[in-house]
């Protein structure tokens, strides 16, 4: 039997602590970083070293995973002070499952090869906290064909699907469209939910009957029934990220010289709902939004 690679990963979110955990199981010899490091606590305990810096990632790890909040954040771990660019080194691949500027994702994939002999792989993954502890997620892979295939073992453990896109930055492209989908989801679900509440039909059951028909989808399933019911903890994912992710969607339309007049709509939406307040909350409080409207 081969022996497996080493992996090294940076943010220990939501999503990180649960993708580090199918990793440990599955036998990889683990090193991990997180800027609030006692975030690593539950994985150390489970056997993973924790680094010092981001460039100490690099040390012993084949492979180094990051799974980080924006362009700004990513680009500060791989490029600042003590970043990953100081312990990189040819024959290493980082693998960036963060969601994405796709030309920030292409400029940095070539300044960290061209300074360091290391290779990048976009693979935004989707699928939520569930997908990640149960080890279900998409992922959408840009880079070189063998890069990916060289991942896809390591891979194998967190996703149900890696789908090689592309090259560098097709995955970001893959995971923009994703998210336009799942936030204009979301927006109608609320409208809907809020609606059949205000016409006095019990909007518990909208999911349901729904389900298995041309409406049905997962986001109908796991949202409809938390909006509902108002349960709106525990977190599973936040307004701010689906914004965030919005603005890079409507960002690459006007640079691709595209129309996305829903995802324009959304974005705004969105933005409004944060504003009051929910920028960290679960996007299942977007029907608020619609029942304060009808008031």
């Amino acid at each position: 039997m081969s022996e497996l690679p080493s992996i090294a990963f940076a943010g220990i979110g939501l999503m990180g602590l649960r993708m580090c955990r199918r990793l440990l199981a599955a036998g990889y010899p683990l090193t991990v970083w997180n800027r609030s490091p006692e975030k690593c606590a539950p994985l150390t305990e489970a056997g993973a070293r924790q680094a010092r810096s981001p460039a100490d990632l690099c040390d012993a790890a084949d492979i180094v995973l990051l799974c980080l909040a924006d362009t700004a954040v990513v680009r500060e771990v791989v490029f600042g002070a003590g970043g990953i660019i100081e312990g990189a080194r040819a024959g290493q691949l980082l693998v960036d499952h963060s969601s994405l500027e796709p030309a920030a994702t292409r400029s940095m994939a070539t300044e960290l090869e061209a300074r360091s002999g290391m290779r990048w792989v976009d693979a935004p993954v989707s699928g939520g906290t569930a997908g990640a502890e149960a080890g279900s997620l998409a992922i959408m892979a840009g880079g070189l064909r063998e890069d990916v295939e060289r991942v896809r073992p390591v891979l194998a453990h967190l996703g149900q699907r890696l789908t090689h896109m592309g090259d560098v930055g097709a995955g970001q492209v893959t995971k923009a469209c994703n998210q336009m989908i799942v936030a204009c989801n979301a927006l109608v679900i609320a409208e809907v939910v809020a609606l059949a509440e205000r016409s006095g039909v019990d909007a518990s059951l909208i999911a349901p009957a729904l389900a298995g028909g041309f409406a049905d989808s997962k986001p109908l399933q796991i949202l409809a029934p938390q909006m509902a019911n108002s349960e709106f903890e525990p977190v599973k994912w936040h307004v701010r990220t689906l914004l965030k992710d919005l603005d890079t969607a409507v960002q690459l339309s006007r640079e691709e010289g595209s129309t996305t007049p829903m995802t324009g709509l959304a974005s705004q939406l969105m933005r409004l709902h944060g504003s009051q307040g929910h920028l960290d909350h679960d996007p299942s409080t977007l029907v608020d939004m619609y029942r304060k409207r009808g008031q």
